[in-house]
């Protein structure tokens, strides 16, 4: 593999380790605690759909040279891409409160550090994640120390019920809570800043090489979505099995790791504590790197990294210091994030298939017809959790 190849394995594993942040923890520790398996066919779904996202938003990078963002704000007008932008970093606040809190709360699990202070210690760790020379390279290895400790629970846990995960790739929503559970995972799936920031993240190579190094790119994404998609599965399987034999355990991230305690043993609550520990210190800096993509190319405006982690941390301290609760927080955020996915799908379907901008690497019809589809299921799900939530 040449050196230019290589440039391209990498961007995929920063951009999925959102696909594995606290968030998703708590909506597949909550899914699988309150509908066992039942919502095993929406991660499956989901993890398809963000592949193919990924996809696309790595290819728009490569074949155009600009992300999605900048593309937006060259081809559609300025008032809807300022309205683009708000949308964007409302979404943006919610993915930090999920991704910092989680990381405040893998510290107060394993040294029973007071949330506030371990809120200040997380905001000071991922910002010096995000300046590291290495920066790539460092949240890929967190990613993997990430889904090793998750898999290594749930593989330890050693009670997985094969017929009734098989029962759960059976399309269905039985009540309000599995819809608003389900709009939790696809909103923690198909996170809508990871599908801006991929698109930056591959936008230096020449032109000339880029239909060379579309195989790459596509490896690259399997690769990391594949393994983040492993990780979600995992953690609701490992929910769903230890709520079954426990039914009265708290439905939180902090009952999970009691019951894992209890379980599995210590080692393996220390290990479930850690790897929601690195998912949210990875997640949180790969989240403020994207918030910077995201103003860069919409509205052409910079800030510095610190401020912008300072203002983004601010809701996330409120939670930490009032005691709201914690998991039930970052299930709630991550059903708005569902809300922001058409806003960065649309624009990327259309771009995608548009060959004045894609030149060769122009979406085959089928590409955009499965992408269509797609962007209308998540929709679709949005307007129902609307419907289960006013009507």
């Amino acid at each position: 593999m040449t050196a230019r190849r290589l440039a391209l394995f990498g961007p995929a594993l920063v951009a999925a380790i959102a696909y594995v942040d606290p968030g998703n923890i708590a909506a597949n520790t909550q899914a699988g605690a309150q509908t066992g398996y039942a919502l095993v066919w929406v991660i499956v779904l989901a993890s398809l759909i963000a592949l193919l996202v990924q996809y696309l938003s790595a290819k728009l990078g490569l074949a155009t040279g600009r992300s999605l963002p900048e593309l937006c704000a060259a081809e559609l007008p300025r008032r809807t891409n300022i309205a683009m932008w708000i949308q964007a970093e409302a979404i943006a606040i919610c993915t930090d409160v999920a991704e910092f809190v989680g990381a405040a709360l893998g510290l107060n699990l394993l040294f029973g550090t007071p949330l506030p202070i371990a809120g200040i210690i997380t905001a000071v760790a991922s910002l010096a994640l995000l300046h590291l020379h290495r920066f790539q390279g460092a949240v890929a290895a967190l990613l993997v120390l990430t889904a090793g400790g998750f898999l290594y629970d749930t593989i330890a846990l050693d009670d997985i019920t094969w017929p009734a995960m098989g029962a759960g790739l059976a399309p269905t929503l039985p009540d309000a809570t599995a819809v608003t559970l389900a709009a939790g995972i696809v909103g923690a799936t198909v996170m809508p800043h990871a599908v801006y920031l991929h698109s930056a993240l591959t936008t230096t190579h020449p032109a000339a090489d880029r239909q060379h190094l579309l195989r790459s790119l596509k490896l690259d994404c399997l690769t990391g979505l594949g393994l983040a998609s492993l990780v979600n599965l995992a953690l609701l399987v490992l929910a769903a099995e230890l709520y079954a034999t426990h039914p009265d355990g708290a439905e939180t991230i902090q009952g999970a790791h009691t019951l894992i305690q209890g379980s599995v043993g210590a080692p393996a609550a220390v290990i479930f504590a850690g790897s929601l520990l690195t998912s949210g210190l990875a997640s949180s800096s790969v989240g403020t790197f994207a918030g910077e993509v995201v103003m860069a190319g919409f509205i052409q405006r910079r800030i510095p990294a610190t401020t912008r982690r300072l203002i983004t941390m601010l809701p996330s301290l409120v939670v930490l210091c009032t005691g709201i609760p914690i998991t039930a927080t970052l299930v709630a955020s991550q059903a708005v994030l569902s809300f922001g996915v058409p806003f960065a799908l649309v624009p990327l379907v259309l771009f995608t298939r548009r060959r004045r901008l894609m030149g060769p690497l122009v979406n085959r019809r089928l590409t955009t017809l499965v992408a269509a589809v797609a962007c209308a299921l998540v929709i679709a799900l949005n307007i129902g959790l609307l419907v289960t939530l006013f009507l």
